[in-house]
């Protein structure tokens, strides 16, 4: 059990990166129309800022910088798109097609919750400015 502990905050470190990177390439996508999609016009509601809150929402996250609001304001664009987009459709996820933004939206208010882990940088600037990260609840 010891191991698992000590391990907790570089393992939520990787899980933050990956959603992140992932996060941020549909971004990527809906913004410029890569990685085999049309890129969306400039502007159009809700494609366009989707892709923008998506690309600057996983980066930050990827960098672990200004963490949490980066993943409150994820989850918050993934829960929308569940219940405006794919709610409507049918009520399980499985049958409205909305099980990656409800992952999403949980993954990111996890990280919101817990925070970056070890390596990142609000980590960082915490231990420079001499203050230590706050241990997630439960925890001594």
């Amino acid at each position: 059990m010891k191991f698992t502990e000590s391990a907790r905050p570089y393992v939520l470190s990787v899980f933050r990166v990956i959603v992140g990177l992932l996060f941020a390439c549909h971004g990527a996508a809906k913004l410029f129309g890569v990685l085999g999609t049309e890129a969306a016009r400039t502007g159009v509601w809700p494609q366009w800022y989707a892709g923008v809150i998506e690309l600057v929402g996983g980066s930050l996250i990827i960098l672990g910088l200004a963490t949490r609001i980066a993943a409150l304001v994820c989850s918050g664009e993934m829960a929308y798109a569940y219940f405006v987009v794919h709610q409507p459709r049918a009520l399980w996820p499985l049958e409205n097609g909305g099980e990656l933004a409800a992952l999403y939206s949980w993954s990111f208010l996890l990280i919101a919750v817990t925070g970056p882990g070890a390596w990142a940088i609000d980590t960082w600037l915490g231990r420079t400015r001499g203050r230590t990260p706050t241990a997630p609840a439960g925890t001594a």
